[in-house]
């Protein structure tokens, strides 16, 4: 295991183009349901990752994005904060597979949404500092990821996908859950 930056793999090394793919929302049967591990070296799984990356950068606004919401019940994500105003740690863009979280401390409450849940946005409390360890699609490389702040929370919504949540499963009561609001241009 490696306590490498994970943004020493990038998109190049997927050697396969990324297709845009539909996002599944909510309540779609695939987004309620535990995801299984993958073999980070299979071709599938570097399509996978490459789809993913497509699907998070034609979306608006989007820092994250698990197979699972493509429907494709497999334990991969990628993530991007860089671009985001609430970031102040960012390791680019890059890809995980069969993540979990090994450390976590300090929780705080900050609003989320997720383009499953395209309508809402809610207050849901995760940790502010984690240390994450998954593999990197292409070598199966295993990696670590230390992170804050924003960053931290973009890996946990992820990770939780990949284990059948969603962030309304981690809100505090009906009242943290909010319409999201609409801006016109």
């Amino acid at each position: 295991m490696s306590d490498i930056r994970v943004s020493a793999w990038g998109e190049t090394e997927l050697g396969a183009v990324g297709r845009v793919l539909e996002v599944m929302r909510a309540p779609a049967a695939v987004l309620s349901r535990p995801a299984d591990d993958v073999d980070p070296t299979d071709p599938g799984t570097l399509q996978l990752a490459a789809d993913l990356v497509a699907t998070m950068r034609v979306s608006p606004g989007c820092v994250g994005l698990a197979a699972p919401q493509v429907s494709v019940g497999r334990r991969v994500f990628c993530v991007d904060v860089a671009a985001h105003p609430r970031t102040r740690t960012s390791h680019g863009t890059f890809v995980l597979c069969n993540a979990e979280v090994v450390a976590s401390t300090r929780r705080e409450k900050a609003r989320e949404g997720c383009l499953s849940v395209p309508d809402l946005t809610g207050e849901v409390k995760r940790a502010t500092r984690l240390v994450v360890r998954g593999q990197l699609p292409g070598t199966g490389e295993e990696v670590v990821v230390t992170t804050d702040a924003f960053e931290a929370r973009a890996l946990q919504h992820e990770i939780d996908h990949c284990a059948g949540l969603l962030f309304l499963d981690r809100v505090a009561d009906a009242h943290a859950i909010h319409a999201r609001k609409t801006y016109l241009a």
